[in-house]
C-alpha cells in the first residue's frame, strides 16, 4: 500500500509540473528584441491605407460657402456634433451595400467598393461639382470611417466593440475590450476577417515584438479576435505558483485521507 500511495503522489507531482502556474512568458504583452525593433518600426511607417468594404459604415460631410446649399447632404444636427453616439452614426452614415455601393442625395449610388477614404472624397467631390455645385460653392468633403467596429469572443471582453479612430492597432482593441484573461492564449490570438469571397482565419502571437509588423497587428472593419483559454484552466491547477500549490496540497489531502480511509477497512 505505500508503494502505491508513494506512484500516486509521484504521479501528481509529474502533473503539477507540467500544467500548472502559467509561464510569465505567455503572459507578457510584445517582448521585444532590440535587434529586430528597428526594421519592425520602419516597416510600420509603410503600411498601406484601408481599402473599404461591403457592410462598412461611412460618414460624410460637405460643407460649403453657403451651408444652406449643402444641408441635404448632412445630419440634421450637424452643430451639435458632440452629441454624437454609436445609434446617431448607424442613421446618419452611409452604408456599404452587398454590391459596393453608397446612396448619395442628388447622385443616387456611387460605388465606394475597394476605394480608399481619400479616392471616395475626391470622387463625391468631383460628382457634386458635375452635376449639383459650381467652383465658386468652394465645397469641402470629408470621408471617413464610422469607426472600427470589432466583435471579441474568448478570453476576453465578449462582446461588439467599436473605436472612433482611423486605424487600431489589435493592443488597441484588446484594452478597449478590457484585456486578455490571465487564462488567455496570448500567443494564438485568432483574427477572423471579412472578405468578398468569405472569411480568413489568422493567427498573432501577442507575446512577441515581432507581432507589430506582421499585417494583422491593425485590425480592419467587421474582424473578431478569438481568444482561447489555456490548458490551465480547463484542468483547474491555477495560473500562479501560490495558486498551483494550493492545488497541490488540496489533491494530496485527498489522496491521503482516501488511503487513511482504505487501511484502516
Amino acid at each position: 500500500m505505500l508503494k502505491q500511495y508513494k506512484s500516486i503522489l509521484f504521479l501528481i507531482a509529474v502533473v503539477l509540473s507540467f500544467s500548472s502556474c502559467v509561464s510569465t512568458k505567455r503572459i507578457t504583452y510584445l517582448q521585444d528584441n532590440e535587434q529586430d525593433l528597428d526594421s519592425i518600426i520602419e516597416i510600420q511607417q509603410l503600411k498601406k491605407p484601408y481599402r473599404i468594404q461591403t457592410g462598412d459604415l461611412l460618414s460624410i460631410r460637405v460643407k460649403a460657402l453657403d451651408q444652406e446649399l449643402v444641408g441635404m447632404f448632412n445630419p440634421i444636427d450637424e452643430a451639435n456634433l458632440s452629441a454624437t453616439t454609436e445609434e446617431r452614426v448607424f442613421f446618419d452614415g452611409f452604408t456599404v451595400d452587398p454590391h459596393g455601393n453608397i446612396r448619395v442625395p442628388t447622385l443616387g449610388e456611387v460605388n465606394v467598393l475597394g476605394y480608399t477614404e481619400k479616392e471616395v472624397r475626391e470622387k463625391i467631390e468631383k460628382l457634386l461639382l458635375e452635376n449639383y455645385f459650381k467652383d465658386e460653392a468652394n465645397i469641402f468633403v470629408t470621408v471617413k470611417l464610422a469607426g472600427i467596429r470589432y466583435t471579441t469572443l474568448g478570453e476576453i471582453g465578449t462582446g461588439s466593440q467599436v473605436i472612433y479612430k482611423e486605424k487600431v492597432t489589435i493592443m488597441e482593441a484588446v484594452a478597449n475590450a478590457g484585456g486578455i484573461s490571465e487564462y488567455g492564449d496570448m500567443q494564438n490570438v485568432k483574427i477572423i476577417r471579412q472578405f468578398p469571397h468569405g472569411e480568413e482565419v489568422y493567427s498573432i502571437d501577442l507575446t512577441n515584438i515581432n507581432a507589430i509588423s506582421s499585417p494583422y497587428y491593425y485590425i480592419q472593419p467587421n474582424d473578431m479576435i478569438v481568444v482561447n483559454p489555456l490548458p490551465q484552466k480547463a484542468l483547474g491547477f491555477g495560473t500562479t505558483g501560490m495558486e498551483a500549490f494550493r492545488t497541490g496540497v488540496t489533491l494530496l489531502s485527498v489522496v491521503t485521507t482516501s488511503i487513511l480511509l482504505f487501511t484502516r477497512l
